[in-house]
């Protein structure tokens, strides 16, 4: 079967869309239909049940779900297999989202590489809505990032429980001028919890969507924002950043983001390794 039918068909059961499928897909609605149409003549079976609301499953879809992410998988695992370096057994493809690169990413590979030696590595950094299209797709064994929503057959399993913290430059510990405020954008979540823990600080003269590069510049410049605790850590050891206080934290935790349907073995030696450096994510080395 064609594996473009399979994925297509994957996409619109997600949405419940054919228009958002071929949307996500890059093609034409009419395409997307055609594509359905084929692979129902195939089976012998109708997939979908077409309606105003978008696009329903019949029982046949549902039973199909399974097999056609088996299909996708088993095919990108027959890929990777075929092209793997002499002396390895398997290949683990792992994900991580910008900010969470160093040093979660670099010490899983650190430990791969001492651990398990003889499987290959793909690492790749992204943003978290790409990590999960590809987790869902089957083309990434794992992900690793903040606060993924739940999303269908996905596992979300909690890796390390971070807080937002707000710190400041001022030696005083207070959060200094309104103009002075760094609003770092951590997601929807965060930004309903802080409108709500501050509805009077109004528009910031300065907002920055990657914490990384907001805190060096307030470390450079001056003034203040919320942070990831183990990400500022080092700067309250040594004094050159201070935690505001009485400012309310907030929850931003750290996820493993797998699917159910993936191969158990491969994810298992993968998911050993963040756990095996959890402490280390834990207390911000």
């Amino acid at each position: 079967m064609d594996l473009v039918l399979a994925k297509t068909f994957l996409e619109i059961a997600e949405s419940g869309s054919f228009v958002t499928a071929a949307g996500k897909l890059n093609v034409t609605q009419t395409a997307v239909s055609a594509r359905v149409r084929t692979l129902e003549e195939q089976l012998g079976r109708r997939l979908f049940v077409r309606n105003k609301a978008g696009a329903r499953l019949t029982p046949a879809g549902e039973r199909f779900v399974k097999h056609a992410a088996n299909l996708i998988q088993v095919w990108d695992r027959a890929r990777l297999q075929v092209g793997l370096p002499e002396g390895r057994v398997d290949i683990a493809s792992v994900g991580a989202e910008i900010s969470l690169w160093n040093p979660t990413l670099v010490d899983w590979l650190t430990w791969m590489r001492q651990e398990h030696p003889d499987v290959a590595i793909a690492a790749e950094v992204d943003t978290t809505a790409n990590l999960l299209e590809r987790v869902k797709d089957g083309s990434l064994d794992m992900a690793v990032a903040y606060d993924p929503p739940h999303s269908g057959h996905l596992v979300v399993e909690l890796l390390v429980e971070e807080r937002l913290i707000m710190v400041t430059s001022r030696p005083d510990g207070t959060i200094g001028r309104q103009e002075d405020y760094v609003y770092v954008d951590w997601g929807m979540t965060f930004q309903a919890s802080h409108q709500a823990a501050f509805p009077d600080l109004g528009v910031p003269d300065v907002s920055i969507s990657h914490g990384p590069l907001a805190l060096l510049y307030i470390a450079q410049s001056g003034g203040s924002g919320y942070f990831r605790q183990s990400a500022v850590k080092e700067f309250l050891d040594a004094g050159t950043l201070y935690r505001v206080a009485d400012a309310p934290e907030f929850a931003y935790s750290m996820h493993l983001v797998y699917s159910n349907r993936a191969e158990t073995s491969l994810v298992e030696r993968v998911r050993s390794g963040f756990l095996a450096i959890r402490d280390n994510l834990e207390f911000g080395r």
